[in-house]
């Protein structure tokens, strides 16, 4: 017992020999210097005796209090008084109420006892025992502080299905009492890391581990099963590490629209920084993509359960929940991303050297149904956050504008000669090619530049913007998520029309914009693209007005013959419905001979987009990745 009888009636025989601070006011006197010293970190004016009648100075008193604090020592604590004392004898019990700010904001409000002995004329002293900070808490004990864990909601697609499912997963991490030599054990681990192909910032890991309790357990990474067997021989052995198994909700694979969906890590120590009142260490924390944006929402609101940590007999700590902070589930996100399409992209670029991007949209409501980057661009989405020239795919937005206007037909003659000259400028055609005199269908399967560079006056700077307009080009809508939605070429200047009519000049665009672009072409009408679902975001956009039938029935067919006979007879013979295109070579930096690829088009009820960096020709790089994506997607 903590309490004994002896231990009282020893109390009321103390004198005050060799003991301060003692005080011959009233009992609620000495409380009250007792919690103001408390507060103050400075007890010197308060005289104490044990619980069993020992002697015990102030600043032993104070470091007491200081070791029971445990984790809850950086923790703001309110002390005041929350009644009279109840007298017996020479004995006084004060109530105190005790409230912590836990973190997150959390409150943690209880009551305890402060008890007093009078000491003959020598007046009151506080008897000091560990209960007066928290009723359970004895000698030896510390105040531990868990999280518990929010159940973190899934991103899910259109029909409520988790794109995102559970996976096994072994966190590494390290003890501080089991490491023998912490350089050699970071140079191990970061070769480890490498192996499996992963980087782990370990720059703060001494700090870490010198803040630490030495049975501390710190997490490093969590690795998916298959990486974590990669290197388990090389990590296992270390002197220091300790492993957790644990299951998490992760993507299908490693590159399932990474970008866009963002990763589920441990919070680093910038997160913990940024977010202090609502993270700390070991929580899990959105790092790019949607899972970022939508951290709050998605992770919920972890609770906080006070534990007591003391030490059994046999040496094994005992912990007892003292209070618990209950947790609120996050809730889910809801996208238009299909699976099976979204595994067709990426596995279409898993085989290209070069940074990529493909978008898919389905034509008929707008739904980005895959949005994919590679190889392994992490967390770069150049797929909806983009900006490049479109090259010549641009040159469907000109062909439809110049159709719409009456300038051309499909088989109106227009030249296309090796170069052109405007105003000093000289333009040509990819591999010098010289058509000569065809119709203009031709120029545009064949691609010609010069073609639709002599065109330019036709189509007008005006013309030029209401076709990017119509085709939603430069527009204002929202994904849910960053996009970019184009800026198109003001064709002030003759040579800055004629080189946007095939687009170059100062045009940029994003894959997501020239897929959306394309896919109202195939549906007759803009439609803005939509990604994700619930939360709606605020300025969706809004439906474009019929295009011109006309133009627009021709200018399908002319997407066809690339197809045909153009520049994309690779995708001839794709399994599926017939695929309709536009290839695209774009010029990037002045002076350079280096050029991105392009391939726009659709197929059934899906329109895309595929750019390869620095790719060459639309038919060397961006078709291929085409071929792949339909072949797949077809399976």
């Amino acid at each position: 017992m903590r309490r004994s009888s002896a231990g009282l009636a020893a109390l009321l025989l103390l004198t005050a020999g060799g003991l301060t601070g003692c005080s011959a006011e009233p009992p609620e006197d000495a409380v009250k210097a007792f919690l103001d010293g408390w507060r103050g970190g400075d007890l010197n004016d308060v005289g104490f005796v044990t619980a069993s009648g020992g002697q015990i100075a102030a600043p032993e008193v104070l470091t007491g209090i200081r070791e029971l604090y445990g984790d809850l020592a950086q923790q703001p604590l309110e002390l005041s008084v929350a009644g009279d004392p109840k007298t017996s004898g020479d004995v006084a019990a004060t109530p105190i109420n005790l409230k912590w700010t836990l973190p997150g904001g959390v409150n943690w409000s209880y009551q305890s006892t402060v008890r007093t002995t009078k000491a003959d004329s020598d007046g009151w002293r506080v008897i000091w025992e560990p209960a007066v900070l928290q009723p359970e808490l004895a000698a030896g004990d510390k105040l531990r502080l868990r999280r518990v864990a929010a159940e973190r909601a899934a991103i899910v697609d259109a029909g409520g299905k988790a794109l995102i499912g559970p996976q096994p997963v072994v966190v590494i991490g390290v003890s501080p009492e089991k490491i023998t030599d912490l350089a050699a054990l970071q140079k191990d681990l970061a070769a480890a890391f490498k192996k499996a192909g992963v980087e782990v910032d370990m720059t703060d890991l001494k700090a870490r581990v010198d803040a630490a309790d030495p049975g501390a357990f710190l997490d490093l990474i969590a690795l998916r099963r298959p990486v974590y067997n990669k290197i388990r021989s090389d990590v296992r052995p270390l002197p220091g590490t300790v492993f957790r198994e644990e299951t998490r909700q992760l993507a299908p694979t490693r590159e399932f629209a990474r970008a866009l969906l963002g990763t589920v890590d441990a919070a680093t120590k910038e997160d913990i920084q940024q977010r202090p009142d609502t993270l700390a260490t070991g929580d899990l924390v959105g790092h790019g993509g949607l899972q970022q944006k939508y951290d709050a929402q998605l992770r919920g609101t972890p609770g906080l359960s006070v534990l007591i940590s003391r030490e059994a007999a046999d040496g094994d700590a005992e912990q007892a929940p003292i209070f618990t902070s209950e947790p609120v589930d996050g809730k889910p996100i809801k996208v238009t991303l299909d699976t099976p399409t979204q595994n067709a992209a990426d596995q279409a670029l898993a085989a290209e050297k070069q940074p990529s991007s493909l978008v898919a949209i389905r034509i008929s409501d707008g739904a980005v149904l895959a949005t994919a980057n590679g190889p392994d661009a992490g967390g770069v989405n150049t797929a909806l956050t983009g900006q490049v020239p479109p090259g010549s795919t641009f040159k469907m937005v000109s062909a439809y504008g110049l159709l719409a206007g009456g300038t051309v037909k499909p088989d109106t003659v227009v030249d296309c000669p090796k170069t052109l000259n405007v105003d000093g400028r000289e333009f040509k055609n990819s591999h010098d090619e010289a058509l000569g005199k065809v119709q203009f269908h031709v120029d545009f399967a064949k691609s010609c530049n010069t073609a639709f560079a002599s065109l330019a006056p036709k189509l007008g700077s005006a013309g030029l913007q209401e076709a990017s307009a119509a085709l939603g080009l430069g527009g204002q809508w929202d994904l849910g998520i960053e996009a970019y939605s184009g800026q198109v070429s003001d064709g002030g200047t003759a040579t800055e029309l004629a080189a946007a009519t095939f687009g170059q000049g100062s045009t940029v665009v994003s894959p997501v914009a020239m897929a959306a672009a394309t896919a109202a072409v195939a549906k007759g009408q803009f439609q803005p693209p939509k990604l994700v679902l619930e939360p709606a975001p605020a300025k969706a956009g809004s439906a474009g007005p019929q295009l011109d039938q006309t133009a627009v029935g021709a200018l399908r067919d002319m997407m066809r013959e690339v197809v045909t006979s153009g520049t994309g007879t690779a995708l001839r013979g794709v399994a599926g419905k017939p695929v309709y295109g536009k290839t695209g070579t774009a010029e990037f930096q002045t002076g350079s001979e280096a050029t991105h690829s392009w391939f726009i088009g659709y197929q059934g009820d899906v329109a895309f987009a595929v750019m390869v960096q620095q790719g060459g020709a639309g038919s060397e790089a961006a078709v291929p990745v085409v071929k792949r994506f339909l072949t797949n997607l077809n399976k």
